[in-house]
C-alpha cells in the first residue's frame, strides 16, 4: 500500500487524537471519522473504493487505529473512542506525526511478539480489506449507533417503562411508575421484596435524553436531594454523565448508580432471558457472530 505511507498514516492518526482530546467525554467512530475527513485532505487514494468494496479513507484510519489501542493511547469502548492519559502524554511529547506513529507501532509490535501463534499479512492493503477486527469493528459501530438512535426515538414514557422491565428481570419489584405528565424528580419506585418490608428503597431517575448534553453535577444533586438516607438512587440517562457528575456521585455518601446508555444496554442483554416477552418485544436484540480478530 505504497500510497499510504508512516508519514500519511501519521498524519491521519494525530490529527484524529487531536479531535478526541477536544472531546474529553469521547466521540462516536462515525463522527470522529466525519470530523477527521472535514479537517484533512483526501488523496485520490484515500477518496477510492477497495475492489472489494468499502471506502478507503475509513478502513485506512480504523486500520491505523489498532497500534494506538494495543499502545494503551486510544480506547474503543462500544463504538466509542476516547484518548487516554498516556495517549495525551504521547501526543504532548511527540509533535512530529510520522515520529508518534511510528512509536505506537513500536509498542504495537512489541505487544503482537509477544501474542502466542500470531501470524502476519504479508501484503498491507490485503491486511487492511481483509482484517476480521475491522470489519467487527465497523459492525459493533453501527449496531450501537442504531441501539442509540432506536432508544432515542422512544416516547419517554415508553422508555420508562422498558427501565422498570429491567428492574423485574434483575429481580427487583417494582411498585410504582410515576403516571404520564407527572415529574416530580422521581419517576420509578422499587424494592427488594413484594411489599418493600426490606429496605433499601430505590428511587429512579428516567432521561431520555438522547440528543441533549450529559447530566452534570446540577443535574446530580438535583436528585440526589430526593434521596433518603435509607434511599438507593438510579440515574438513567441515555446522553451519559460528565465526568464531574460521575465522580460526585462516587464521592457521594448517597448510594447511587450511573446508568448511560452502554451500561443500560449491557444489563438489558444480561438479563435478557429473564424479560417478560412483551419487554423484548419493547426492545429486541440479538447476538450475531463474526470472525474474531486481534485481541
Amino acid at each position: 500500500m505504497a500510497d499510504v505511507t508512516k508519514a500519511r498514516t501519521g498524519l491521519l492518526i494525530r490529527t484524529l487524537f487531536k479531535l478526541l482530546i477536544d472531546q474529553p467525554e469521547g466521540m462516536r467512530a462515525s463522527d470522529a471519522l466525519k470530523a477527521l475527513e472535514q479537517v484533512v485532505t483526501l488523496t485520490p487514494y484515500e477518496a477510492g473504493d477497495y475492489g472489494s468494496g468499502g471506502r478507503r479513507f475509513e478502513r485506512i484510519v480504523r486500520f491505523g487505529t489498532v497500534a494506538p489501542v494495543k499502545a494503551g493511547w486510544l480506547v474503543k469502548h462500544k463504538g466509542m473512542w476516547s484518548v487516554s492519559e498516556e495517549g495525551r502524554a504521547a501526543f504532548n511529547a511527540m509533535p512530529d506525526p510520522e515520529a508518534f506513529y511510528r512509536r505506537a507501532d513500536k509498542l504495537y509490535w512489541a505487544w503482537r511478539k509477544a501474542q502466542p501463534d500470531q501470524q502476519v499479512e504479508d501484503d498491507p492493503e490485503e491486511a487492511v480489506e481483509k482484517s476480521a477486527g475491522i470489519t467487527l469493528e465497523q459492525a459493533e459501530d453501527m449496531a450501537w449507533k442504531e441501539i442509540e438512535e432506536f432508544l432515542a426515538q422512544m416516547p419517554p414514557y415508553e422508555f420508562q417503562d422498558l427501565v422498570a422491565e429491567l428492574l423485574r428481570a434483575m429481580g427487583y419489584h417494582v411498585s410504582w411508575t410515576a403516571p404520564t405528565g407527572k415529574d416530580g424528580g422521581i419517576d420509578i419506585l422499587a424494592y427488594n421484596d413484594p411489599i418493600g418490608s426490606r429496605p433499601p428503597r430505590i428511587k429512579v431517575q428516567v432521561k431520555r435524553n438522547a440528543g441533549s448534553s450529559r447530566i452534570d453535577v446540577t443535574g446530580l444533586r438535583s436528585f440526589m436531594a430526593v434521596l433518603g438516607d435509607e434511599d438507593v438512587g438510579l440515574f438513567v440517562a441515555l446522553s451519559g454523565f460528565t465526568r464531574d457528575a460521575e465522580f460526585e456521585a462516587r464521592q457521594s455518601h448517597r448510594r447511587i448508580t450511573l446508568l448511560d446508555t452502554t451500561k443500560l444496554v449491557e444489563l438489558w442483554i444480561a438479563h435478557y432471558g429473564k424479560l417478560e416477552d412483551g419487554a423484548r418485544r419493547r426492545f429486541p436484540l440479538k447476538p450475531v457472530w463474526f470472525l474474531a480478530g486481534e485481541e
